[in-house]
C-alpha cells in the first residue's frame, strides 16, 4: 500500500488536485482515510467513475453511476450507492475515485 507521502497533491478538501495521477493504489489510502473498505461494488463504482471522466473529463453526477449501477441493483441502485458511501457521493466516492472536487452535482 502506498504511504500518505506517495498520495498526489490534494486541495484543502482532501480531492486530487490532477485527476490523471489517480490509480487504484491510491484509491485504496483515500478509502482507508474515510473509513471504507472497498469491496467490489465500491470498485464497480469507481472504475465505471474513472470511465466517465476518461470519457468526459468531468465527474460523473451520482444519476449516472446511479443508472450503470441499476443493471446490478434493479430498483434499489440509489440506495446501493449510498450504503456505498454513506457520508455522501461527492465527499467518498468522488475523493475514492480521484476526482476534483465538483462544482455543482446531482446527489441522485
Amino acid at each position: 500500500m502506498l504511504a500518505i507521502s506517495e498520495i498526489p497533491e490534494r486541495d484543502t478538501e482532501g480531492y486530487l488536485i490532477e485527476p490523471e495521477k489517480w490509480n487504484e493504489a491510491v484509491a485504496e489510502v483515500l478509502a482507508q482515510e474515510l473509513g471504507i473498505e472497498l469491496d467490489s461494488d465500491h470498485w464497480d463504482a469507481i472504475r465505471f467513475m474513472r470511465e466517465y471522466y476518461e470519457e468526459h473529463q468531468v465527474a460523473a453526477d451520482a444519476r449516472h453511476v446511479i443508472k450503470h449501477l441499476e443493471a446490478r441493483y434493479p430498483g434499489t441502485a440509489r440506495r446501493r450507492l449510498f450504503e456505498l458511501f454513506p457520508y455522501g457521493y461527492p465527499a467518498q466516492a468522488c475523493k475514492i475515485a480521484g476526482m476534483r472536487r465538483p462544482r455543482a452535482w446531482s446527489t441522485g
